[in-house]
C-alpha cells in the first residue's frame, strides 16, 4: 500500500513539475526547505511501517506541521537577516539520516536471514 502511495506521488511529482513554471529565485529557499521537511517526514514513515509503529494520522500532521514551520523559520529568518533555516536543514537532515540507517539496517538483516536460510537449505 506504501509503495503504490510512493509510486503515485513520484508520478504526480513529475507531472506537476513538468508542467509548473519554474521556481523564482526569491522562493526558492522556501520550497527547498519544505521538500527537506517532507523527506524526513517520508523517511520517519518508511521506518515507522518498518518497525510496525506507521500512523497514518502522526504521518500527515508530522508531514504537513514540520513543511510549515520550516517554511515560517524561513520566513522569521529573512525578515530578521538571519539564516534560521540552517537549524531546520540540520535537524531534518540529520533525522533523515538516522531514518536511513534504521531503513538500510532491516534491509541488510532482512537479506542476511535470507541468504543464511539459502545456505542451511543446501547444506541439508
Amino acid at each position: 500500500m506504501v509503495l503504490i502511495a510512493i509510486v503515485i506521488g513520484c508520478v504526480l511529482g513529475a507531472i506537476i513539475g513538468i508542467n509548473l513554471p519554474i521556481i523564482s529565485y526569491t522562493y526558492s529557499t522556501y520550497l527547498a526547505i519544505a521538500i527537506i521537511a517532507a523527506l524526513d517526514s517520508v523517511f520517519g514513515g518508511i521506518t515507522g511501517v518498518l518497525k510496525g509503529e506507521f500512523d497514518f494520522k502522526v504521518f500527515i500532521s508530522g508531514f504537513f506541521c514540520n513543511a510549515i514551520l520550516s517554511i515560517l523559520l524561513t520566513y522569521l529568518g529573512t525578515k530578521l537577516n538571519v539564516d534560521i533555516y540552517l537549524a531546520a536543514i540540520v535537524v531534518f537532515v540529520g533525522r533523515m539520516f538516522i531514518n536511513l540507517t534504521i531503513i538500510r539496517k532491516y534491509y541488510i538483516d532482512k537479506w542476511s536471514k535470507k541468504i543464511e536460510e539459502i545456505k542451511n537449505k543446501k547444506k541439508n
